[in-house]
């Protein structure tokens, strides 16, 4: 059976500044992600490895290369198209959490499915749902300023979730937490990735998660690294 692929890289490449002082980010990646893949990128600071995961996320556009999220090739696309791309196809998880401090956790799940313009009725069913999922409902009345660094995370993951992706992209997702809580988070997005075959693609230098994950690029220089 063929395999369906979430994200499929050729020869992708993204540099920044010009002349002598020009640094290649990422260079002549190609990479495939499969439904249902637990993926880490792994490699020290500055490898490139958030770099890669901005593009796949088309927060980014790479200077050459093509890149096709669910079947949707962005090369050409518009910035509109690429914002509804992420918006429909794409969960991200920030290592800062990014949660809107004036918002609760049910609120700032709740704004991706607010802009989508879902109907209210189905969108606190939803918000609901991955609350619990992430075993916040009894939270969602708070605000980020009222929650644990792990709570904050799990809410972000949550926001994720809510809009049902086929990729989630993790951006050192523990670097923030105790060992304890990153391990919970780490295991929490594990679940999600098990049960609701959802793609997720971590990036991470964590010993923690590299144990737990088997499946490994490295990234070195902008590389993908074939000696590890």
């Amino acid at each position: 059976m063929q395999k369906e692929y979430i994200a499929h890289l050729t020869d992708v490449t993204k540099r920044y500044g010009s002349g002598p002082a020009q640094v290649t980010a990422v260079d002549s990646i190609n990479l495939s992600l499969s439904k249902g893949d637990a993926v880490v990128l792994a490699g020290p600071s500055g490898s490139g490895k958030s770099t890669l995961l901005h593009i796949i996320g088309c927060i980014e556009k790479p200077d050459r290369g093509q890149v096709i999220i669910d079947s949707i090739d962005t090369t050409n696309r518009k910035l509109d198209e690429l914002t509804a791309l992420r918006l429909n196809k794409i969960g991200f998880v920030f290592q800062s959490f990014n949660l809107i401090p004036v918002l609760t956790a049910y609120e700032n799940i709740e704004l991706p499915l607010l802009f989508k313009q879902n109907e209210k009725r189905s969108i606190n069913n939803r918000v609901n749902e991955v609350l619990d999922k992430v075993g916040l409902l009894n939270r969602k009345k708070h605000y980020p300023n009222q929650l644990s660094g792990g709570q904050q995370q799990r809410v972000a993951i949550a926001r994720a979730l809510v809009g049902n992706p086929a990729i989630i992209l993790a951006d050192e997702p523990t670097a923030n937490l105790d060992s304890k809580t990153g391990a919970e988070i780490l295991n929490l997005l594990l679940k999600l990735n098990k049960k609701e075959n959802i793609t997720i693609l971590i990036s991470s230098h964590d010993s923690v998660v590299l144990e737990r994950i088997t499946n490994i690029i490295h990234i070195i220089d902008g590389k993908i690294s074939v000696d590890q």
